[in-house]
């Protein structure tokens, strides 16, 4: 039996709860558990805001633990390694996404907390090829928000060839965000945050950012239009997006990585006379998570964590949604 905290309903309190596991697939390794991170996808899944969620619903996408068993055709992976799993379990392995190393975008990739139980466990389970043994340098207790949040800001610097020239903004100084700073700081980018928290200028400056915008200051806003190469959103608010397409440069990008409430909407004409693009991407193919780990070890990156134990986890979830977390949340046995 797998011993698991679960919500029965909708946005219900999680509780313990125990469920009998199928045969280990071949290609497949059960974890045991030693930290899980708490992010605000296991928000949005506990209150179904995504319509997509099942009850009994165990959260947990940001594991670390020691393989405890593996399936009979499971390769690169042995019994007692310590390993990360994050937001995919699984993917199919055949189709020309995962056959051109894209694994990401796979349209049937399986969520580790999708239709199935998560990392909110003493165990967890997950093909071999989403988990990814953890640099022996790197602090497992901190690892855990690098498998869902770290990985995504950390993606759209390798799948847009970010440049240590480049001059790079960063909207929202949160659980995405303050890993977004330290990553791009340690690429050689001119690194730009943008936040409506005036007082987080120093920690900010401290966290690898050279510049800070009040972006509630218009004056601030307008003092940078046309000068940025990538603009990456990771927050989950609705903002004047036109307000900061005119702060690119010709060829500029906004990226989304936060999920805004509302359909974006601005003028097309900005776009074109200028070449400018709106995009958005997930977390990033075994291969990118892989390649951040290496980086993170290399230049010590490791996000900023409080720490929960698992029988305090609606506390930690309570704590994460009155937006009181710095930065990120990690439950540990």
């Amino acid at each position: 039996m797998i011993r698991a905290y679960a919500a029965l309903e909708k946005g219900g309190e999680l509780k313990p709860f125990e469920y009998d596991p199928k045969p280990l697939g071949s290609e497949d390794v059960e974890i045991d558990v030693e930290y899980c991170g708490i992010c605000h996808s296991d928000l949005s899944m506990l209150h179904n805001d995504w319509g997509m969620t099942q009850y009994p619903f165990v959260p947990g996408h940001e594991v670390v633990g020691k393989i405890a068993d593996v399936g009979s055709a499971v390769k690169k992976l042995q019994v007692g390694q310590r390993v990360g799993l994050g937001w995919y379990s699984r993917s199919c392995m055949t189709c020309e996404w995962c056959m051109s190393g894209n694994h990401n975008l796979c349209a049937t990739a399986e969520g580790t907390i999708v239709g199935r139980y998560g990392g909110f466990a003493d165990k967890v389970r997950a093909h071999e090829a989403w988990v990814a043994p953890l640099p022996d340098a790197m602090q497992p207790v901190s690892a855990g928000p690098l498998f869902c949040g770290g990985i995504t800001v950390f993606n759209p610097i390798v799948q847009f060839d970010v440049k240590p020239t480049d001059r790079v903004g960063v909207i929202g100084i949160g659980g995405l965000g303050h890993m977004a700073l330290r990553f791009l700081h340690a690429w050689g980018c001119d690194v730009s945050a943008f936040s409506s928290s005036a007082d987080k200028e120093p920690e900010a400056r401290e966290m690898g950012a050279n510049h800070f915008i009040n972006s509630r200051d218009p004056n601030a806003l307008k003092s940078v239009e046309g000068s940025f190469d990538l603009i990456l959103s990771t927050v989950n608010a609705d903002l004047d997006w036109s307000t900061y397409i005119a702060c690119l440069r010709p060829k500029g990008r906004l990226h989304f990585v936060g999920v805004v409430p509302n359909p974006i909407s601005t003028e097309i004409f900005p776009l074109i006379m200028a070449q400018r693009s709106i995009s958005g991407s997930p977390l990033g193919s075994p291969a990118t998570v892989t390649q951040m780990l290496d980086f993170a070890t290399r230049h010590q990156i490791e996000p900023i964590i409080e720490t929960f134990s698992f029988d305090q986890v609606n506390e930690a979830l309570e704590h994460l949604r009155s937006g009181k977390a710095r930065y990120r949340i990690v439950l540990k046995h």
